[in-house]
């Protein structure tokens, strides 16, 4: 080999040295990298927040690399992330809804934050609603950071048909008996006698028995026995009952189905319904209606001045068999932090979680329908959870739910309904997990 030749050969062996050397230490060693997979679901309002979320968090935390898992409906979501936990092939971090809570923290899946939130200067839960706290803290243990809270508490109604009516619109102090006279008033028949638009539809017989002074069951956190029998339950429920059958104001299943055009929130979208019961959550498909205008009202209080509505509501919580819990808190971090639920707030999409922005410019004080929703701020002491019991999601689905048909279609009474099921919710209930 002559001289020159081998000069050139030492210079690009160093150069190759300098340049592992250098790429070497300016870049994230693959070793140093953590894949974090967040399980979720949500409109594509709410994919697309999440994932701008991300997107400006990624750029501060080279090291954590986030995978966005959505899947489409609560339904579907629920059903794959069970899947994914059986098949040993959980995601480090899951959106849950307040049911979906029950049933994983049942199973154990997921990881206490006590020691997360103690030991993290920059994070704290004293904003935030107590009772969405609560529901996601079993004994003293915090295992979910809450992103919204939903009270089923969303009376909507529609301006145009109570104007033209000659109706008022109803109040935040309204009871019962405003809630039935006002809803004979903007029922309408055509000529033939059929109802072309209703006055009220609710499909939370929940609210009806709370704001009656009734329970589900004895107590909620740890549910032993079934209180449909009670007295109270009974009469809240034969009141709710009432409305679809004694007096015609609410669309009954057979009614819904006949007119063909979806659920209760498309029938208000189309002016069939002048006041319809849900969540928040509505909003956003709400805000395009051209036809006419329209606000919210606090579900009415029960005969003795009493309220108390169902609600939901979720939180970010990490499963127990992540490979990376420090990363995973950092990202559930992230996730629920106070811009995400800004922007949730913005689009009408989620009442935040945190006290001092559903409080402020974003929620209770933005101009953007409707108006008054800062009265779910109220609402929200009112609200009852689900009962929290591994079987309680089999008792909506296989017994409660198929058996209201029977009751809103006259079929049967409220105290039939009640003495029919709370034997058989009583043997569930005493069911202990595996």
């Amino acid at each position: 080999m002559d001289r020159a030749k081998g000069v050139k050969i030492i210079k690009l062996i160093t150069i190759l040295i300098l340049s592992v050397v250098i790429f070497g230490c300016s870049g994230q060693k693959k070793e140093d990298v953590k894949r974090i997979q967040v399980a979720y679901w949500g409109s594509y309002q709410e994919v697309k927040i999440i994932k701008s979320i991300i997107e400006d968090w990624q750029k501060e935390h080279p090291d954590i690399i986030v995978e966005l898992q959505h899947t489409p409906g609560v339904s579907n979501y629920t059903n794959k992330l069970l899947t994914r936990v059986a098949g040993g092939n959980p995601p480090d971090v899951a959106f849950a809804e307040v049911a979906i809570f029950v049933d994983f923290q049942s199973e154990d899946l997921f990881m206490n934050l006590n020691s997360f939130i103690e030991n993290d200067p920059d994070f704290s839960l004293e904003d935030y609603f107590p009772d969405v706290v609560k529901r996601f803290t079993r004994d003293g243990k915090i295992y979910g950071i809450p992103r919204d809270t939903a009270p089923f508490a969303c009376v909507y109604y529609n301006k145009r048909l109570f104007d033209e009516a000659g109706v008022s619109y109803p109040t935040d102090d309204w009871t019962w008996s405003d809630l039935l006279e006002k809803s004979k008033a903007l029922t309408k028949k055509n000529k033939e006698g059929q109802t072309i638009v209703y006055g009220f539809y609710s499909g939370f017989y929940q609210n009806f028995i709370y704001s009656n002074g009734g329970k589900l069951v004895d107590n909620v956190e740890h549910p032993t026995r079934c209180m449909l029998d009670d007295p109270k339950t009974i009469e809240g429920l034969q009141f709710y009952a009432d409305l679809f059958t004694k007096y015609g104001v609410s669309p009954d299943p057979v009614d819904i189905s006949n007119i063909g055009l979806g659920g209760g929130n498309e029938l208000f979208m189309r002016g069939r319904i002048a006041m319809y019961n849900s969540g928040i959550w509505d909003t956003p498909q709400f805000r395009n209606i051209k036809d006419f205008d329209w606000d919210v009202v606090m579900f009415p209080k029960g005969p003795a001045g009493i309220r108390g509505f169902g609600t939901g509501g979720s939180a970010y919580c990490i499963m127990k068999s992540t490979k990376y819990p420090e990363a995973s808190w950092q990202v559930v971090k992230a996730l629920a932090a106070d811009k995400g639920q800004i922007m949730m707030a913005e689009e009408g999409l989620a009442q935040p979680a945190n006290r001092k922005i559903a409080e402020g410019a974003h929620w209770a004080g933005s101009l953007k329908n409707p108006l008054n929703k800062g009265m779910l701020n109220e609402a929200v002491r009112y609200v009852i959870y689900s009962p929290f019991h591994f079987k309680w999601r089999e008792i909506e689905e296989k017994y409660l739910s198929p058996e209201l048909d029977y009751l809103l279609l006259g079929e049967e009474t409220a105290e039939e309904f009640a003495h029919k099921l709370t034997p058989i919710i009583n043997e569930m209930l005493q069911k202990k997990e595996d």
